[in-house]
């Protein structure tokens, strides 16, 4: 073991949240070193929907969520599923959830979300220029469909709140879905419309060409797989699963998934769970896809990224251990294949990843309990993709002792 500050900064998780913290902490004069497991975007970063998904600041666990969960539930392919095997073992997850639905706390969830959405998209084109990854953002929109005009009403005081936080958005009849995106199946009646969605070309070319910069600008970018840390007088030893040990002055604990299990070494018990998410990337010929569609009551979306077109999403509550049930996958391919029907199916490449979730749907940003000289930046669930600049932002004042740039304390990785 060496017993010497070897850097600055040690981030640990070469993903999307992870690289975007080593970046910003770079750029305030700290040394960084990232680890990583199996390297750059190998997580939830690689395949996800690629969206910056800055109006979706509803959490997952909402009294909404309630109503349709027992339904989704009974299709073991539907929206929301818990496999059996894994049942009892999320059940402690899934009581903390259901008290996050109450509506008080949903309301101060959608303000904390609120805060970090907007200091997240100002922070986003600033952070694409410095990498020069500006080249890759769009602003194509994104189209929620509905199946009837209850389906549209049911969602409307979730629009309420999104206007209440001026969040621009415009209800469509079929006519106006048509205009937006043709080729959508007459069954959706009726849809809402939020030009404010933004997207990356490639969620994983777009994580890789972040760790290309951080390594053009001085940074470090090493495979291990960090099973433990150890503060130390000075700083924290980071210790891998080989028995090897480098100590830095501070840490940034963003491995994903995997966060909740390195944080257990130094006392932190936090109470994250993993949401498989499930996908299918066609050609890009596949279906002239002009923004991104929102299937909400069917829990799955349809992106068109500069690879090809990404039919994805639904949510698995599985853990880490579980062999992938690819079935999900068809099952969303098939319908979007009824829901649009010039889709082509064929030549798609199926995937599966790990999305950190805490109960509430905020992720967890501040310091560890143990040591101020521990940063967490884990658990944006869905948003990793959406909330990186900001979380970066945040990881960086608190590295640099400044204030945050919005009130954390919601965030607080003590909070459960």
């Amino acid at each position: 073991m060496n017993d010497q500050i070897q850097t600055d900064v040690i981030v640990i998780g070469a993903g999307v949240v992870g690289l975007s913290a080593a970046i910003a902490a770079q750029a305030r004069g700290l040394s960084v070193v990232v680890l990583d497991r199996e390297g750059p975007a190998a997580g939830a970063s690689a395949g996800n929907a690629g969206a910056f998904a800055f109006t979706d600041i509803l959490p997952l666990a909402s009294p909404g969520i309630l109503k349709k969960a027992p339904k989704w539930l009974l299709d073991p392919l539907g929206p929301l599923s818990v496999p059996p095997a894994y049942a009892l073992q999320i059940a402690p997850w899934m009581f903390r959830f259901w008290r996050a639905c109450a509506q008080g706390r949903v309301a101060h969830s959608t303000a904390a979300q609120t805060a970090l959405m907007d200091l997240s998209k100002a922070e986003l084109e600033p952070f694409l220029q410095e990498t020069g990854t500006v080249g890759m953002l769009r602003k194509d929109g994104n189209l929620q469909v509905y199946e009837g005009e209850a389906e549209l009403k049911a969602s409307l005081p979730g629009w309420k709140a999104r206007e209440e936080h001026g969040i621009d958005f415009h209800h469509l009849d079929a006519a106006g879905i048509n205009e937006i995106q043709p080729g959508i199946a007459p069954r959706f009646t009726h849809g809402t419309f939020t030009p404010g969605w933004y997207s990356i070309a490639d969620p994983k070319l777009y994580t890789l060409a972040l760790a290309d910069h951080f390594r053009a600008i001085g940074g470090s970018i090493e495979r291990a797989e960090v099973i433990a840390l150890r503060p130390v007088d000075g700083g924290v030893d980071v210790v891998s699963s080989g028995g090897a040990s480098r100590r830095a002055a501070q840490v940034v604990l963003s491995a994903g998934a995997f966060s909740h299990q390195v944080a257990r070494t130094i006392g932190e018990n936090i109470p994250l769970e993993t949401e498989r998410g499930y996908n299918t990337t066609l050609p890009p010929e596949a279906f002239d896809l002009r923004t991104q569609v929102t299937f909400g009551g069917h829990g799955f979306v349809v992106t068109r990224l500069s690879t090809g077109i990404r039919v994805g999403g639904a949510v698995e509550l599985g853990g880490l251990k579980l062999p992938p049930n690819f079935r999900r996958s068809e099952a969303m391919l098939k319908k979007a294949q009824s829901f649009l029907p010039g889709l082509k199916p064929q030549g798609g490449v199926q995937w599966m990843g790990f999305r950190p979730s805490l109960p509430d749907s905020l992720p967890a940003v501040g310091h560890a309990r143990a040591t101020q000289r521990v940063v967490y930046a884990f658990g944006h669930g869905h948003l990793g993709l959406t909330q990186s600049a900001g979380t970066a932002r945040i990881v960086a004042d608190l590295l640099t002792g400044k204030k945050p740039a919005i009130d954390i304390a919601s965030f607080s990785p003590q909070r459960f």
